[in-house]
């Protein structure tokens, strides 16, 4: 007789059925119903956010037997490790279960929180992996201390020091800013004359200053990046209107009409000289259009949209790290990759723009995910709640911040209807179950 996640894999039970699966009812082996739900939440839409809730809750004897156990098939295992799907009593028996392959392990060092750095350093499988300790050396959320710690640790363990040896601490640390500091004039002016004019304009403070020096350390970090973008155009995320409003535009409009021309027959005795009645017919033509010959004397002024709309790449991500917050905050939502996130590096971007970038739908999913890499943000506890209120942010970085919230928060996105219905009913589970908390103290 063929098991049942056979049948489920060869779609040959009926809709009520597979609701059953998705929820655990099926009177099968703990270990196959685990195999079912996992299949059903990566393979199936329908009832795929209904199995990843009970997995979520799914019982811990159970999940503990089927996460240490080498036979457990590949892909509940790499379900259970992956960073969105990670239940913290599972971590340190995935880590030894020999089964789970080196990559998923750098996979998870690689966006870990500081509680799961705290399991992976002690764990002795995790850390026999060269290529996990590079990754944690290059996490935001590893400590520099602990950089010097995994030294010596490599040096003094045998199974380590062999792979680790050939890694001196200063190679270790963390390849930007060095670049950063080694040459910022050398590096932003070939920049800036190849950006040509409408990059040069961008460019407004000396060339020692901290914001120069993140040029440098940006365009050398992500010259690749910036070659293959090309000449592209500033296209905003979501739109032009969606990004500065409806009542924008009138403005925009009325200040580019010019001012009427004065007509001919009382314009000309005023501006034109006397021997221009008795010059040839081209000085003559000029005499009687005098707006014509007033508006290139006249300052263009420009508002941040057109000026950021005649810069290239290049010159868009040197406004972004040098600019005011309003040119931010249009930068931010650049169709561009690149120039969006370099809005983030900006030396003079403040808590309050980071708040707001957090919890706005009109910006590439990148920059969402950017942001909880940098500690100093992440120590902004309204940009973690913004975050994980964010109907754009990726379920997966969602679901690893929601930890972090107050009950209060819990409650208010358990009854947001516009984030995924994962995050509500994971937030209604978390809510109820610190409640509970509080009532037994």
């Amino acid at each position: 007789m063929p098991r049942m996640i056979d049948q489920i894999r060869a779609s040959r039970l009926p809709s009520n059925m597979m609701q059953f699966a998705a929820r655990g009812a099926l009177q099968v082996p703990a270990a196959e119903n685990i195999e079912i739900l996992v299949h059903l939440a990566v393979h199936n839409k329908v009832f795929g956010d209904l199995a990843k809730m009970t997995l979520a809750g799914w019982d811990e004897r159970s999940s503990l037997a089927a996460a240490s156990d080498p036979q457990t098939p590949r892909e509940v295992l790499d379900y259970f490790i992956a960073p969105d799907n990670l239940r913290p009593k599972l971590l340190p028996t995935l880590l030894e279960n020999p089964s789970v392959p080196e990559s998923q392990l750098v996979k998870l060092a690689t966006s870990a929180m500081r509680d799961t750095i705290d399991v992976i350093v002690k764990s002795k499988r995790a850390m026999s992996f060269a290529s996990v300790r590079d990754t944690l050396k290059s996490n935001p959320y590893f400590r520099k201390e602990e950089i010097a710690e995994l030294q010596k640790r490599a040096d003094g363990d045998g199974s380590v020091a062999g792979a680790a040896s050939s890694t001196p601490v200063e190679a270790s640390a963390p390849a930007v800013p060095e670049p950063s500091v080694a040459a910022p004039v050398a590096s932003s002016a070939p920049a800036a004359d190849a950006a040509g004019p409408a990059t040069a304009e961008a460019i407004s403070s000396g060339p020692s200053s901290p914001e120069d020096e993140a040029i440098s350390a940006y365009m050398t970090e992500h010259a690749t990046d910036i070659a293959a973008e090309g000449e592209k155009p500033f296209q905003a995320i979501g739109g032009i209107v969606e990004l500065l409003g409806q009542d924008y535009f009138p403005i925009v409009e009325t200040a580019a009409i010019p001012f009427p021309a004065v007509p001919p027959t009382t314009a000309t005795p005023a501006t034109a000289p006397p021997a221009a009645t008795s010059a040839g017919a081209a000085q003559s033509t000029t005499a009687k259009h005098p707006a014509q010959e007033g508006k290139p004397a006249e300052p263009k002024r420009e508002n941040a949209l057109q000026k950021i709309n005649h810069l290239d790449v290049k010159g868009r991500i040197q406004l972004a790290l040098k600019g005011n917050k309003e040119e931010r905050s249009i930068l931010i939502r650049d169709g561009t990759k690149v120039v969006a996130l370099a809005v983030l590096e900006a030396p003079k971007l403040s808590d309050g723009e980071v708040e707001k970038f957090a919890s706005q739908k009109n910006v590439l999913e990148a920059v969402l995910r950017q942001i909880p890499l940098k500690r100093r943000f992440m120590k902004n506890y309204i940009v973690v709640r913004n975050l994980v209120a964010n109907p754009r942010t990726p379920l997966d970085l969602g679901l690893g911040l929601m930890k972090n919230l107050l009950t209060q928060d819990l409650k208010n996105i358990s009854a947001n209807k516009e984030v995924s219905e994962t995050i509500r009913k994971l937030a209604l589970k978390m809510y109820k179950q610190k409640i509970e908390d509080a009532n037994k103290k």
